[in-house]
């Protein structure tokens, strides 16, 4: 199994090696919605050539921004994942909304 942590030390320590950004926060952010449009592009337009790579790229920019900003995203998937379990959901207007457990 994947150690999350240790994936997030690698991908930082991979953009100080290389000199890419790791201050600018904002920037981050700009660089993971588009990294998020180019997979969705795979996926609508390319018939999912390439999709992999592209969500691979997601997952290495969301994965350097929680290094960037002291996030241990293993530990908050795993909690979040816990809450969403004890959630009760319903579909109101043909969309599933979460009712109990917030």
């Amino acid at each position: 199994m994947v150690d999350i942590k240790q994936l997030q030390e690698k991908v930082y320590q991979n953009k100080v090696e290389h000199g890419f950004n790791v201050t600018d926060v904002y920037q981050e952010f700009c660089y993971l919605n588009c990294e998020i449009s180019e997979a969705f592009e795979a996926w609508h337009r390319n018939g999912g050539e390439g999709l992999g790579e592209e969500l691979a790229d997601v997952a290495i920019y969301l994965l350097g921004l929680c290094e960037i900003l002291g996030v241990d995203l293993e530990t908050e998937i795993l909690r979040k994942m816990e809450k969403n379990s004890k959630r009760k959901y319903m579909k109101v207007d043909g969309k599933w909304v979460h009712t109990e457990g917030n």
